[in-house]
């Protein structure tokens, strides 16, 4: 064989795999967009991982997953979504945040959508229902009028004597707001309450909040479930404890900063269940043929060490009943 036909044989060898990794399928992409920061988001970030990698994706290895944390800056949503769109990424993932969910919606209607949510996916009109959710949408929702309800009534059982409820929520999310409103009012007529709604949007707006309880003798009070909230739940337990104010929250990382009371969905097992159906839906399943999970597992969390700060005493039958008690 000749030096220069054995020259271009060597080099037509050394393009094929070149080839080959060209013509290879890109990683599918999961953009994953919470309302919250990632330093608040770490045990669910890992939780979200670890059940996709049960489903048989690893982040780095089969699949990619892009985070986008708004720390609260909803203003972000449409230019993202709408790149998220663009780029045609495979799945969309929205966590704990209304305004992302329905941003997604609005922004596509083939990219498959999977949403976790405290509110009613139904009324915010995300999906058609819960057993058959149509279109490219489909999640986890841990809303439930009872939820409330039992909150309220283990706030009630811990301060007997209180009849005045502050009930704190975030009008930027009007529907959940309402929502809650509605749902509170309703397990107080029952208990022989009186409750009084507070906003807050800002970090001035829950100083403010705390001020009225003060000056108008609010005796206890009930924190919505909101991402703003959450991002704000160091705030909302120092001044709960400065105010010495008994508070009720939705979800158990509050308990852990200091909150006195919280009682809701294991969020990590809502997680969970969000990483399962992107992974399934990754594997080729369609969000419509997915019905929404409502999460059976829910957790009470009692901090006694802020009961015994602010001089409550916590009952014994709600001790029993706690699924944790943080000494």
């Amino acid at each position: 064989m000749r030096r220069r036909e054995f020259i271009t044989l060597l080099g037509g060898a050394a393009s094929w795999p070149l080839a080959a990794r060209a013509q290879e399928p890109a990683m599918p992409v999961v953009g994953f967009v919470s309302g919250r920061s990632n330093e608040s988001s770490v045990r669910d970030g890992g939780a979200f991982r670890k059940a996709l990698n049960e489903t048989g994706y690893v982040e780095g290895q089969n699949a990619t997953i892009e985070y986008h944390w708004l720390e609260g800056q909803y203003d972000r949503l449409p230019s993202l979504m709408a790149d998220l769109a663009r780029r045609g990424v495979a799945v969309i993932v929205t966590f704990g945040s209304n305004p992302a969910a329905l941003a997604a919606k609005a922004a596509t209607t083939t990219i498959p959508i999977v949403f976790l949510t405290a509110s009613d996916p139904v009324r915010l009109g995300l999906v058609a229902n819960l057993s058959r959710p149509g279109g490219n949408v489909t999640g986890v929702s841990f809303f439930s009028a009872e939820l409330a309800a039992k909150r309220l009534a283990f706030l009630h059982e811990l301060v007997p004597a209180a009849t005045r409820v502050g009930v704190l929520v975030n009008p930027t999310d009007a529907t959940r707001a309402d929502t809650t409103v509605t749902d509170v009012a309703a397990a107080a007529r029952m208990l022989g309450l009186e409750i009084v709604v507070l906003n807050a949007a800002t970090r001035g707006e829950i100083d403010v909040a705390f001020e009225t309880l003060a000056r108008d003798r609010i005796e206890a009070l009930f924190v919505a479930p909101d991402v703003f909230f959450n991002i704000r739940r160091v705030q909302l337990a120092t001044l709960a404890a400065r105010y010495r104010v008994p508070t009720t929250y939705a979800v158990r990382e509050f308990a852990d900063v200091g909150g006195l009371l919280t009682y809701g969905a294991s969020i990590s097992d809502a997680v969970r269940q969000v990483g399962v159906y992107t992974g399934r839906i990754l594997k080729g399943e369609k969000p419509a043929d997915l019905p929404v999970v409502q999460p059976s597992k829910f957790e009470l969390v009692i901090n006694a060490q802020t009961a015994k700060a602010i001089g409550l005493s916590v009952p014994d039958k709600l001790l029993v009943a706690a699924d944790e008690v943080i000494e």
